[in-house]
């Protein structure tokens, strides 16, 4: 056969293999090439006689056959299947291929190709499995580092005397909803206007916990709204200010050192804010007696009726006795202004009937929704809605004469957008539980063993001669004035810290009015929690007394600087045999929530 007459001179086939040039060069030499290692080029160029292509000789034919044909037999009817022809000058030869060649290589192709296919499934299910192994690792392998530390955190917590008033222990059925699938979903805006789809049982959630929060508390939803989306009480009450307030207007709450938040607005002595609420509006503070330790309701009125605040605060952090909410609202009513509660600290009391409530006289009511709540650490608010009472002074923003309250959309709208983007849905699935726990008989005997706990370490402190801001307390909270001991609340912290007991220091009033860093606040909720009653409180002041004598030895031997007292603590056997007896009286209490 010869092709080398080629109609059209601008055309050439060439043919490129991965025979070697001197194997190529040789003309009785047959390279055995695969198929797949032959391929054709076709030039548009005008060929160029003076550089001739040289002719390649090519075999085709597979493994299979090449194997076949070394054996003996072979080779005479191996030649009557060549044939040779030309195309373009080249000489080409084909092999022939027998119907065992055929069915052989047919079959090969298709074991090829189930291999390539083997292969392409095995790299994909490989990446599916490394992402997959990535996404189901357990915490102590996918980052031993973190869980060594909170296994260091779960023995603290189990060991150690936990007195500080806003902490507690959850349940494991709030753990478990922290800890689950829900914190995946993304779900801004509100049940039934959310910006993202797939919400439809995250409105149910979020729905059930708002209902839950009403019932909690006792409140008609004809009459009061709530949102329990804020991240923290801070959140909560500064989303109150943006919803309600304009930049640069007037708030009024408890001062800091009486007591109070700083989220109600604070300012350092040399005029520094310190506070978001101080930073964006004017604040003025409400100081409690120095002598009693009580509000001073007639100056109260006097400074809010100079200086007219929009919003009237009640709550604080650091006060044990109970809020006079009917003054309040008087006042409130005299200068115009919104009376909201902050009730972060006795939400559980009031929740419990314990205490008196502020819903009877509060236009806004906020909280944590942990502390004595027990539910997971968030904020939520609570709004007046329908008609307003006909006996009530005007309120902010309702110059316009009308009879019904407009705080839910400002509030709702100041949580998201303003202020925050989605909602925690995990946090408001443990809060709904931790409400419907709230609501029941068993929930209302713990708030009374809280309190009557916090009634008997009161009691045991004041016969050992200690000085308590008050005398006393209303709630689950005393504070110890350690003035007349000779100690800085700094320093007894850090010696209860050491003995594994937990509490915090607290700025005191002194007889001339002037603050001093000379007290620590105590609470009762979380070791209630833990099983504790009145007896094991004494134990308790036993072990606060003795933590305040080696305070006071470390004192008077190397003073009460930081840098001298630690140095006092290094090593110091009285620190160790205490912290030895508080960890075997902690041992003896169960852990809510999970076991060691």
């Amino acid at each position: 056969m010869d092709l080398s007459q080629s109609q059209s001179s601008n055309l050439s086939l060439g043919f490129i293999t991965h025979a070697s040039p001197a194997v190529s060069a040789a003309p009785n030499h047959r390279s055995h090439i695969a198929d797949d290692s032959i391929t054709f080029q076709i030039d548009s160029r005008v060929k160029d006689q003076s550089h001739p292509v040289p002719p390649i000789p090519l075999q085709l034919m597979d493994k299979q056959t090449e194997e076949n044909g070394k054996e003996g037999g072979e080779s005479m009817d191996e030649e009557r299947d060549v044939e040779e022809f030309r195309i373009l000058g080249h000489s080409m030869c084909i092999k022939r291929k027998r119907d065992t060649d055929a069915t052989s290589s047919s079959s090969s192709s298709k074991s090829f190709r189930v291999t390539s296919s083997n292969e392409n499934l095995l790299g994909l299910e490989s990446r599916r499995n490394a992402i997959r192994a990535w996404g189901n690792q357990g915490l102590q392998v996918a980052d031993p580092d973190i869980f060594e530390i909170m296994e260091k955190e779960k023995q603290r917590q189990c060991k150690g005397i936990e007195l500080i008033a806003s902490e507690n222990f959850v349940c494991k059925a709030v753990m478990e909803a922290l800890g689950s699938h829900l914190t995946n979903k993304y779900s801004e805006g509100a049940p039934g206007a959310r910006y993202y789809g797939g919400n439809q049982f995250i409105d149910e959630i979020e729905t059930l916990c708002c209902k839950r929060a009403l019932t909690a508390f006792g409140l008609d939803p004809e009459n009061w709204g709530v949102n329990v989306q804020p991240y923290s009480c801070t959140s909560a009450n500064f989303a109150v200010y943006t919803g309600l307030l304009l930049p640069g207007d007037r708030i009024m709450g408890l001062d800091t050192p009486s007591g109070g938040n700083t989220s109600h607005g604070y300012y350092l002595p040399n005029g520094r804010k310190v506070s978001g609420a101080s930073i964006f509006f004017e604040s003025l503070s409400y100081k409690v007696d120095p002598q009693t330790g009580y509000v001073d309701f007639d100056k109260l009125e006097e400074r809010a009726l100079d200086f007219r605040p929009k919003i009237l605060i009640c709550g604080g952090s650091s006060y044990p006795r109970e809020w006079d909410y009917a003054r309040f609202r008087q006042i409130a009513d005299k200068c115009g202004a919104v009376l909201l509660c902050d009730m972060a600290q006795i939400s559980g009391l009031i929740a419990a009937k314990e205490c008196a409530s502020p819903f009877d006289y509060c236009d806004i009511v906020t909280s944590t929704t942990h502390k004595s709540l027990r539910g997971p650490r968030g904020g939520i608010i609570f709004y007046r809605k329908g008609a307003k009472p006909r006996k009530r002074g005007l309120l902010l923003n309702q110059g316009d004469g009308s009879d019904k309250y407009d705080f839910e959309e400002k509030i709702n709208f100041a949580v998201f957008p303003a202020l925050q983007g989605g909602p925690h849905n995990n946090h408001i699935a443990a809060l709904a539980i931790a409400l419907k726990q709230v609501a029941t008989p068993e929930y209302k005997a713990y708030m009374q063993q809280v309190k009557r706990n916090a009634q008997a370490l009161a009691a045991a402190l004041l016969r050992r001669n200690c000085r308590l801001v008050t005398g006393g307390t209303d709630n689950h909270m005393i504070l110890w004035d350690l003035r007349n001991l000779g100690l800085t609340g700094k320093n007894f912290e850090k010696v209860c810290e050491l003995c594994h007991i937990t509490l915090n220091k607290v700025m005191v009033f002194d007889d001339n009015g002037s603050i001093t860093p000379g007290g620590v606040r105590i609470g009762t909720p979380a070791m209630t929690s833990r099983g504790c009653i009145e007896n094991d409180f004494e134990t308790m002041a036993d072990f606060l007394l003795k933590a305040a004598h080696i305070t006071n030895l470390i004192q008077r031997e190397h003073g009460k600087l930081p840098k001298a007292f630690l140095k006092g603590l290094e090593n110091n056997k009285d620190v160790t045999e205490l912290r030895t007896r508080v960890e075997n009286f902690a041992s003896l209490f169960a852990m809510p929530g999970f076991e060691v």
